[in-house]
């Protein structure tokens, strides 16, 4: 008989294989309703959660818990709070991004049940977020992995979504004892990581593979979990290569300050040995070379994906840099000598090249292997390309 709650309490009256949800069997209900106001302030707020234990915090995400016969598993909501949107704005730049994850395991949305399907996912909580914004009235199970808080495809390419790492979280959270089936569904983006022979072999369950995009998820399972050739394509256009240029700044700022003051330093020093003046004047145009070429490569480059007639993104990122370059000397006019500009040139291009080159990991366009013998080749020039900048600006300091 399903135990009866108080209209007050934080859980629901829903079923799992025929027990009441949650841990109210084993806790008291306390009464959500805030205490009468005393002579002392105002009412107080409500009780805490029946679920909060000393010592642990209740993620905003959990609504309640649903008793199996693996356990006590958490239920989670679907909507996102302003909290997590706040969460998905910051991680879009860059802030705190590491430590942006939500703990592995097993989790479940809606109404699960044995027969109800499990997805398997990361624990980077901008991944678990869009899933289970996806998962609005569908009754499922969410396996996160421990893939220390990276997404999807950089987690197979690093090996943290992995088929060890599938078959072991299987295990741990008894997912056998949950559902009658023996089923897994893995995003496409992870199968550089896992071998669906493997996982079969360690844990018995089938992997099956899911769409590219969280927003195909619902339209996957409505069809009998089979995805069409549009659910298997993947795009990089204007806006997803846009949403990532935050990220990719972010890198910058602890990089910014030491090259404003490298840059003040090496622009003084000429025949006086070191002039304030000339730190001044020089400074700001070797400071405007570097956001140029910063812009360069991090934001026109990206921007031009496609439209850059070259396939190596070092060469991308030096033709966007020649370009600004060439028109940030025009600007200048006769207020630089030949010394400086052709150093400029380099600069502009040598950063442009650099941070280009680094978008390749957040493209569809190359393979790991491409990638690292782009940067084979690349990154010795461009450290070489640097080491001729420094040379250069103090020389041109001469020359005048």
């Amino acid at each position: 008989m399903e135990t009866q709650r108080p209209k007050e309490s934080c859980c629901g009256s829903d079923k799992a294989f025929g027990r009441s949800d949650g841990l109210s069997e084993f806790f008291p209900i306390h009464n959500q309703e805030p205490a009468e106001k005393v002579c002392c302030g105002p009412p107080a707020g409500p009780a805490s959660s029946v679920f909060e234990r000393p010592g642990y915090d209740l993620c905003p995400f959990v609504e309640s818990f649903r008793q199996t016969p693996a356990g006590a598993i958490p239920k989670i909501k679907s909507e996102l709070t302003a909290s997590d949107r706040f969460g998905l704005v910051k991680v879009r730049l860059g802030v705190n991004r590491d430590q942006y994850k939500v703990a592995p395991g097993l989790y479940c949305i809606g109404d699960a049940n044995e027969t109800s399907p499990v997805l398997v996912t990361a624990n980077y909580k901008l991944t678990f977020d869009l899933l289970r914004k996806e998962l609005s009235g569908v009754d499922a199970w969410i396996l996160v992995l421990d893939t220390r808080g990276i997404n999807v495809w950089c987690a197979a390419g690093k090996k943290t979504f992995s088929s060890q790492e599938v078959v072991q979280r299987v295990k741990q959270s008894h997912l056998e004892e949950v559902v009658n089936h023996k089923k897994l569904i893995l995003p496409q983006l992870s199968a550089t990581g896992v071998s669906a022979k493997q996982v079969r072999r360690g844990c018995g369950f089938k992997v099956i593979w899911g769409p590219i995009r969280t927003t195909d998820i619902r339209a996957f399972l409505l069809a009998d979990m089979k995805a069409d050739r549009r659910m298997r394509m993947l795009t990089f256009n204007l806006l997803e290569r846009l949403v990532l240029v935050p990220v990719e700044l972010n890198f910058l700022r602890k990089y910014l300050l030491w090259s404003i003051l490298a840059g003040f330093l090496l622009s003084g020093i000429g025949s006086d040995f070191f002039s304030i003046n000339m730190a001044w004047t020089r400074g700001i145009i070797i400071w405007a070379g570097c956001f140029l070429g910063i812009f360069a490569g991090a934001v026109a480059a990206p921007i031009l994906l496609p439209w850059i007639p070259v396939r190596a993104f070092a060469l991308k990122g030096s033709i966007t840099g020649l370009v600004l370059a060439i028109a940030m000397l025009l600007g200048l006019g006769n207020t630089v000598n030949l010394m400086e500009s052709v150093t400029l040139i380099l600069l502009i291009v040598t950063i442009s090249s650099y941070l280009a080159m680094n978008f390749t990991g957040s493209t569809p366009y190359t393979s790991p292997s491409g990638v690292e013998k782009e940067m084979r080749v690349a990154i010795p020039i461009q450290a070489g390309a640097m080491l001729l900048v420094l040379v250069g600006w103090v020389a041109a300091a001469f020359t005048s």
